[in-house]
């Protein structure tokens, strides 16, 4: 099997995403991958445990990528090892009248990971410099006050919306959590073939929407706004992963191992000492449930 350096999909400097691969070929069949993602995900299992009892850190993973990326796939893949109180999954959709009644940012800040525990955000606060990008008008949805026209809604009103966006992140990530962002990049190709088989198969038709063919033709413009978004707000303490999406083990697989990778670098998380009068005392707590 290809052996695989995490650092080679997260953004350091400046990129353009046509120079990035949707699929790279591992040397192996699709249970080797399987096989090697389940050896991933129960270490982060394990690690989850003791991040939970260490107290300090929260781990925030968020998620983006065009329709039929394989966003939930790989939610549903990736943390099936973990305690299940200790991960929390939010999938934030289209914003609702009370959402719509506070700052963009404060339905995400709310759902934010505990210390001890991972977030992940399927499809997160990015979707407000991009989805909104793409179709501006949206904004005047969100009755801000100096925005009163699609006029408004210009350079400027994006260069402070990343500056908010990247002091949200840098915020979070001075109080202890940990920033996982991975884009899954896919292939306009490749999403076509994945449109055609939730309308190939019926227990698939659900997920399809007459609006996915609609959002399929802003492809270009979606890649832009990505491209940029990534570019601005790819930061050491937040940085992004591209992922190449076309081969959904494939992309499981690096996503875990990414997060291996960077959390055990953190030599400080691990479970707490006992204090030294219940440590001294082991043997005598032992005899006393013996003795029950």
């Amino acid at each position: 099997m290809k052996k695989i350096n995490t650092n080679d999909f997260k953004v350091t400097s400046r990129i353009a995403l046509k120079n990035y691969a949707t699929k790279i070929e591992m040397n192996v069949d699709e249970k080797a991958i399987e096989d090697e993602l389940r050896r991933e995900r129960k270490k982060l299992g394990k690690l989850q445990d003791t991040l939970y009892a260490h107290g300090k850190y929260a781990v925030l993973i968020c998620i983006q990528g065009m329709d039929t990326a394989g966003k939930d796939s790989l939610i549903r893949e990736v943390f099936k090892d973990f305690n299940a109180r200790g991960v929390v999954v939010h999938s934030f959709k289209v914003p609702t009248e009370l959402e719509k009644r506070h700052d963009y940012l404060w339905r995400h800040y709310i759902a934010l990971p505990a210390r001890g525990k991972f977030g992940v955000f399927n499809r997160t606060h990015y979707e407000n410099v991009l989805v909104t990008r793409v179709h501006p008008g949206y904004i005047l949805g969100e009755l801000l006050p100096d925005v009163n026209a699609i006029e408004d809604v210009n350079d400027a009103f994006w260069d402070k919306r990343f500056e908010q966006i990247n002091a949200f992140e840098k915020t979070i990530a001075d109080n202890g959590t940990i920033i996982f962002k991975f884009f899954l990049y896919l292939s306009k190709d490749e999403q076509k073939n994945r449109l055609i088989r939730r309308l190939d198969k019926k227990e698939k038709n659900w997920k399809f929407s007459p609006g996915d063919l609609k959002e399929r033709k802003l492809w270009d413009n979606y890649q832009e706004c990505y491209e940029d978004a990534i570019n601005r707000t790819s930061k050491p303490h937040a940085p992004w992963y591209v992922i190449p999406a076309d081969d959904k083990p494939t992309a499981r697989y690096i996503v875990a191992k990414t997060m291996l990778d960077k959390l055990s670098t953190y030599s400080d998380i691990e479970e707490p000492e006992l204090d030294d009068e219940v440590k001294a005392n082991i043997q005598l707590y032992k005899q006393q449930l013996q003795s029950e």
